[in-house]
């Protein structure tokens, strides 16, 4: 029996997020401490199995409601199904034909929810490599990107930008730009410049995270992209600056000027915290971290926060101070150990 087994790992926005999805420009690193992995084999039947981490049992309805405002009422099957939806229209319209034999398909994943490192789209980048194995169809690498944002937007009503695919699909490091001028068109999908990096070049990073204080992306981004839509200058300019500090992150990290880049760092998430109305939780993160002594900004849309940590003591005091409020904090693998 053919058997297909696919990874997809949780990301951070390392600087220029959240304007991915603005016409901005982003660099952003895999985190391979974390996976979304999806299985599939060959079966009588196309069947989603539901996995354990969809719960339909609760000690009480406190229990119920706390799931539902973390983690909402949809599960993994459903961006499963969207995915081999969107697969099918691909194929279909290409006139890329499809064996008829049936499949099985579920997932597990360890990617800590709603705190930002992107588990939702992992699952379905997961999949989509099932799939174009399973099918024998070779969708380019920087159209698969659109495709995954498609199941999301167009499917699934998800609010969300380019980078989280990106990074994603192409792993390890990647500078992004998305300005009007960088984006391009092939095959129907809008796709941005994609420059992969070498990790050995960035300084160690931590990330710092709790499930306790995740928050739903649509949360930040339905809200940002109607300002965003209406001409809202304090967005508009916001998102331009999210782009400024990226070029200049990418300058500061060709010469190894840890200090300008703990200096953008940290103005990312204040540009981001003038915009936005940040919840009192994650805003806390974000103070302990910098009273230890170190840069601090969100991986994503909240619950995680990213910034540069080269020394080892440091790293110590850090995790200390961030176990005080129940995070855990560690060190980002960017690079794959086979």
């Amino acid at each position: 029996m053919e058997l297909i087994r696919k990874r997809a790992y949780a990301r951070a926005g390392l600087i220029g997020n959240p304007s991915d999805g603005y016409g901005g420009k982003t660099i952003s690193v895999i985190v391979r401490n974390f996976f979304a992995e999806v299985v599939l084999y060959e079966w009588e039947d196309v069947e989603i199995v539901r996995t354990f981490e969809e719960r339909n049992r609760f000690g009480s309805v406190r229990d119920l409601v706390k799931d539902v405002e973390l983690h909402g009422y949809g599960g993994g099957a459903r961006l499963l199904k969207a995915a081999i939806k969107k697969f099918v229209e691909y194929a279909d319209e290409r006139r890329i034909p499809l064996h008829d034999r049936n499949f099985s398909l579920r997932y597990t994943t360890n990617i800590p929810r709603q705190v930002g490192m992107a588990g939702s789209s992992a699952i379905i980048v997961a999949a989509l490599r099932c799939l174009m194995e399973y099918y024998n169809v070779d969708i380019p690498k920087h159209i698969q990107p659109s495709l995954v944002l498609r199941v999301e937007t167009e499917e699934l009503g998800i609010a969300a930008g380019l980078q989280d695919r990106v990074i994603q699909v192409y792993e390890g490091v990647v500078a992004m730009n998305f300005a009007s001028d960088a984006m391009k068109e092939a095959d129907g999908f809008r796709y941005g410049s994609y420059e992969p990096l070498d990790p050995v070049i960035l300084p160690p990073l931590y990330i710092a995270y709790s499930a306790d204080r995740g928050e739903p992306t649509e949360v930040l981004h339905n809200n940002l992209r109607a300002r965003f839509l209406e001409g809202d200058p304090k967005v508009v300019d916001a998102m331009k600056k999210f782009a400024r500090l990226t070029d200049e992150f990418r300058a500061a990290l060709d010469r190894q000027d840890l200090a300008t880049m703990d200096r953008l760092i940290d103005e990312n998430f204040d540009t981001r915290k003038s915009i936005c109305q940040i919840a009192s939780m994650h805003v806390e993160m974000i103070q302990r971290a910098r009273q230890a002594g170190v840069s601090a900004k969100f991986a994503g849309s909240g619950g995680a926060i990213i910034g540069l940590c080269p020394d080892e003591s440091q790293f110590a005091r850090l995790r200390s101070a961030m176990a005080q409020i129940h995070c855990e904090v560690i060190r980002p693998k960017l690079l794959s150990e086979e």
